[in-house]
């Protein structure tokens, strides 16, 4: 799990602390960021825990400035470019993509932040 959380942490520096250094000009702003997975969120336990710890690491904590748009697809890769679009549509400023779901995804989330997560 450590591993996984630092992972996260890592790919999720760049495209998040931009926003932080802005957030000191723009106080008010909500950063959303949209999470589509091809999986159920029963399966996705783990690493959606893994994934908040490491933004409140980030300084983002859920719901005190940061929202948190959670898509999945339970398996159903076909219904990936519609949540994918749902997300965009929602005004997501960065969204991170699981493996299961980057591919069947791309089209729908271009010209949006992405980042995609592998864990094991």
């Amino acid at each position: 799990m450590m591993d996984r959380r630092r992972f996260l942490v890592t790919s999720l520096a760049g495209p998040l602390a931009a926003p932080l250094a802005a957030g000191a000009q723009q106080a008010e702003k909500v950063f959303r960021i949209g999470y589509l997975s091809g999986n159920s969120a029963e399966s996705d336990t783990d690493l959606r825990s893994a994934f908040r710890q490491g933004l409140a690491e980030l300084g983002y904590v859920e719901g005190k400035g940061s929202v948190i748009e959670y898509r999945y697809a339970a398996g159903q890769a076909e219904r990936l470019p519609a949540l994918a679009a749902e997300l965009v549509q929602s005004k997501i400023d960065v969204v991170v993509v699981s493996a299961t779901a980057v591919f069947e995804a791309k089209a729908a989330l271009a010209g949006t932040p992405t980042v995609f997560v592998i864990a094991e």
